[in-house]
């Protein structure tokens, strides 16, 4: 080989080298991270899929469920709601023997039109076997209804009498009103 060509091949070859430092440093970062990015999202988007086919799936299993909830609230009439609640009330009373000392509700209305709720006091006493029955009958009940707070204490220096203090929620979906 020649002075000349040799030259001229060393030149090539280093910006060839050079080319190819500059491919690997400068051009290849942000097409990764692009190729990554875009290798992500379809993932995502993938999984939306996904996600959106078992709900459609599952579409009449939801509504039923929705429905069943919609109908275990309580009623939009503020008098009715709260002799629901009552009644409930009496019931798991007189199931479990527990008696009721005090009922106290309060309607409350968050900031979303769409529902309200009635929190109710309720303080009773009985035994401990009497209290777990009442505790039982009100949360298996399908009524839309939260215990929020359980309160016990002994009434007698024994504990077999307990006073048991309850604070429940009930929930009451308002229908939406469409403008006219």
């Amino acid at each position: 080989m020649q002075i000349k060509d040799r030259q001229k091949f060393l030149t090539v070859l280093t910006i060839a080298a050079v080319a190819l430092l500059a491919i690997d440093k400068i051009i290849s970062p942000p097409l990764t991270k692009l190729w990554n990015s875009r290798a992500a999202r379809i993932t995502q988007l993938r999984n939306d899929v996904n996600d959106g086919e078992k709900l459609r799936r599952s579409n009449v299993a939801i509504r039923h469920v929705w429905a069943l909830m919609q109908a275990s609230t309580l009623t939009n009439n503020t008098t009715l709601a709260e002799q629901q609640l009552f009644t409930g009330l009496n019931r798991w009373s007189q199931l479990s023997g527990i008696t009721i000392n005090t009922v106290t509700p309060q309607w409350k209305q968050g900031s979303d039109p769409a529902y309200k709720t009635i929190e109710c006091r309720v303080d009773a006493s009985g035994s401990i076997d009497r209290v777990s029955q009442f505790l039982y009958d009100l949360e298996k009940d399908p009524m839309a209804l939260k215990l929020e707070s359980v309160e016990l204490s002994s009434r007698d220096n024994t504990g077999m009498q307990l006073a048991l203090g309850v604070q429940i929620s009930g929930l009451v979906l308002t229908p939406n009103e469409k403008p006219k």
